[in-house]
């Protein structure tokens, strides 16, 4: 019964304000230990509490294979803190589980779990330097009322099928002035994607091509959080960036200052499915490199680009084109290997490239992004470290350092890893 409150018109407290202080957690927790059951009291859900933290999947999991021959899952974890803004929480450990037999199939915990969780507002650790960030603190303490996200890339052992179901097993302790007090809470019970990601054609004409910022890991775009029309999106999930390699492992020769140093220059980007042109947009002129470019307006960001839908609900989007060599217009319909356009600089772009990824709208703003897997192709090394495609040209060769890749040979239906070099 909520107790009396002489400042309250009806004399009550709400309960849930008169507990949304410092106490609510340990007096919440508390009392879900107890059965709170009276004679002819309504039963409530097996395992139902007060939890410090709330979470949202902001996707639809949907597995995947990879070069490395194992399946993955690569989504979000929207993680809110309930308390009040005087009062921490200390996560230790996320259990990914398999809803179904509460099978642990992956879990963050320590350092692994720091490096994958941060404050929504806060800029991604390293993204705008060319060194790796220093580790980030442990443990992992999330402030009264802030929304952190945790960054999810599961791995599941060979022939290990994926779950139908997920869930997330959250365990660490409310950190009151008496002490810490533990708790545990599994939230958000998502279906995983049952439709099977694309399996495409090459984006690019034969060669070799070097597969920048794709999943899984700290980059730009697998951790790129963009807050549009109100609502979070990690619209460039599995967003790939291509550049063209030459026999010596090089992107540019001469000078980095001129586009026509970059391979990758005016290379054709061709139809990877057969589909319909839904959006065409050019006219966007090509920056100088190797500079990084002011941010451009929204509507900007992929510069000049062409969007096929290739199945419903499923666009590919070919971004930062040359303007003046897009070959289609809105409403062709293209086969695939169809020459689409010529590689550029528009855009948000700092050094020529394909930016290319399967969306969920026609526009790539706001939108989702699926994994999507090509047909065939070889991988034939690996960069170690991490190139940004803004620094590209301001290192002292355009020679990529490529050493040999344990995924080195033949591959199909395979979603090519960050970072790996490889045949078409």
């Amino acid at each position: 019964m909520a107790e009396r409150d002489p400042q309250h018109p009806t004399g009550r407290r709400p309960l849930l304000r008169g507990l949304a202080a410092a106490a609510f957690a340990a007096v919440m927790l508390a009392a879900s230990a107890g059965s709170g059951h009276g004679t002819g009291a309504a039963a409530l859900a097996p395992g139902t509490q007060f939890t410090p933290l709330t979470a949202a999947v902001m996707t639809e999991p949907t597995p995947f294979d990879a070069t490395d021959g194992r399946t993955h899952l690569s989504y979000e974890l929207l993680t809110t803190s309930a308390l009040s803004t005087s009062t921490q929480v200390r996560l230790d450990r996320l259990d990914v589980q398999d809803a179904r037999t509460h099978q642990v199939i992956g879990s963050l915990s320590g350092q692994a779990l720091a490096e994958a969780a941060n404050p929504v507002g806060d800029p991604l650790p390293g993204a705008d330097a060319y060194t790796p960030p220093p580790p980030a603190p442990t443990p992992t303490v999330i402030q009264g009322s802030q929304q952190w996200i945790i960054w999810i890339d599961l791995i599941l052992d060979p022939g290990q099928p994926a779950p139908e179901e997920l869930e997330h097993h959250l365990s660490g302790a409310v950190l009151t002035p008496s002490g810490p007090s533990p708790f545990e809470e599994t939230v958000q019970t998502t279906p995983t994607g049952r439709t099977a990601p694309l399996n495409l054609a090459p984006p690019v004409r034969p060669g070799a091509w070097y597969a920048s910022e794709s999943c899984c890991g700290n980059t730009h775009h697998r951790r790129g959080l963009g807050p549009i029309n109100g609502r979070f999106y990690v619209p460039q999930r599995f967003a790939i960036d291509w550049y063209r390699v030459g026999e010596q492992g090089q992107t540019w020769e001469g000078d980095p200052a001129q586009l026509t140093s970059y391979l990758s220059y005016r290379q054709p980007v061709v139809a990877a499915a057969g589909g319909r042109v839904v959006e065409v947009q050019d006219g966007v002129p090509d920056n100088p490199p190797p500079v990084t470019p002011p941010v451009p307006p929204i509507e900007d960001t992929v510069g000049n680009h062409v969007t096929l839908e290739v199945a419903p609900g499923r666009y590919l989007l070919y971004a930062h084109l040359e303007p003046g060599t897009l070959n289609v217009r809105e409403g062709d319909c293209v086969e695939p290997g169809q020459l689409l356009g010529l590689i550029g600089n528009s855009g948000n772009s700092t050094t020529p490239h394909l930016h290319f990824q399967v969306t969920t709208t026609a526009e790539f703003f706001p939108t989702d992004s699926p994994p999507f897997t090509f047909q065939e192709f070889r991988v034939v090394g690996h960069v170690e470290p991490r190139l940004w495609d803004d620094n590209l040209g301001l290192q002292p060769t355009g020679v990529l350092p490529i050493t040999p890749s344990p995924y080195d040979g033949p591959h199909r239906a395979r979603y090519p890893l960050d970072r790996e070099v490889l045949e078409f």
